[in-house]
């Protein structure tokens, strides 16, 4: 079988600016990539965005997955979905992104849900507002939103599969599906060997090697084993590679055999 990497750009080559990141992903390989919201605003300018996608283009990759816009992650945000009174930055940025889809061919975007905001009511119900306006924007395109239980964000609401896939089930839109993502789910205690069981609602998979949050082979997970797991299960998607390096980007992926940088087969 072949497992179909993307390159995600927002945590790899950063020692590049981000608009010379697709190149590089191309030069070492990869014909796919992918990025956490890629604009200082929720509202880019249009030549913004046409710059971002020209970038995309002239590489000669495929965006495969792009975040919507989250906040000041630096600063500890982690989304604008369930976030009261950002809901018109949020949906700014879902136009933009499909906009950006319909270009580009991206087809998965995943809609971090935010941290719970001290004194703020409703802050589901946001959340299911905004995920219905976003999977309805979405299935214009023919596209998956996902959700992402994240690690290390204490205020974060959803921890594990269960967690994003009842978020999934109380909006109720048949293209809203789980972002596993094999290193936050295992430093949360998910059991990866019942993924695939999930096969069905998983959107997209990431990866990073645990403890650390760095390249396969640094930590202890059985990644390889794992995506075998899954693509057995039915999984086709591309597979973000979503960790940062603990050498050189130009090492960073010595852990693939050097004909394979772009699928690894077995």
């Amino acid at each position: 079988m072949a497992i179909h990497y993307a390159v995600n750009c927002s945590i790899l080559f950063t020692e590049l600016p981000l608009l010379q990141r697709p190149a590089a992903a191309a030069a070492a390989g990869f014909d796919a990539v992918e990025f956490w919201w890629p604009f200082p605003t929720t509202a880019p300018t249009d030549a913004e965005v046409d710059e971002f996608a020209s970038a995309v283009e002239d590489a000669g990759v495929r965006l495969t997955g792009l975040n919507f816009a989250a906040g000041d992650m630096p600063a500890g945000d982690r989304g604008l979905v369930s976030w009261p009174g950002r809901e018109a930055g949020f949906r700014d940025s879902v136009a933009v992104a499909v906009g950006l889809g319909e270009r580009l061919g991206t087809r998965v975007f995943n809609a971090l849900y935010g941290n719970r905001v001290e004194g703020a009511a409703g802050q589901d119900d946001v959340a299911d507002a905004n995920l219905a306006h976003a999977a309805g924007a979405a299935a214009r395109i023919g596209a998956t939103v996902v959700l992402e239980p994240l690690s290390g964000a204490e205020r974060y609401p959803l921890r594990t599969a269960a967690d994003a896939l009842a978020v999934a089930d109380r909006v109720g839109e048949p293209n809203l599906a789980l972002l596993a993502d094999l290193y936050h789910l295992a430093v949360n205690g998910e059991d990866l060997d019942a993924l695939p069981a999930l096969a069905a609602r998983i959107g997209h998979v990431q990866i990073a090697d645990a403890p650390g949050r760095h390249e396969p082979g640094t930590g202890s997970l059985d990644l390889r084993r794992h995506l075998d797991a899954l693509t057995d299960a039915g999984y086709t998607g591309h597979v973000g590679l979503e960790y940062a390096p603990t050498t050189t980007s130009a090492a960073a992926f010595d852990w693939l055999a050097p004909s394979h940088t772009r699928e690894l087969t077995s």
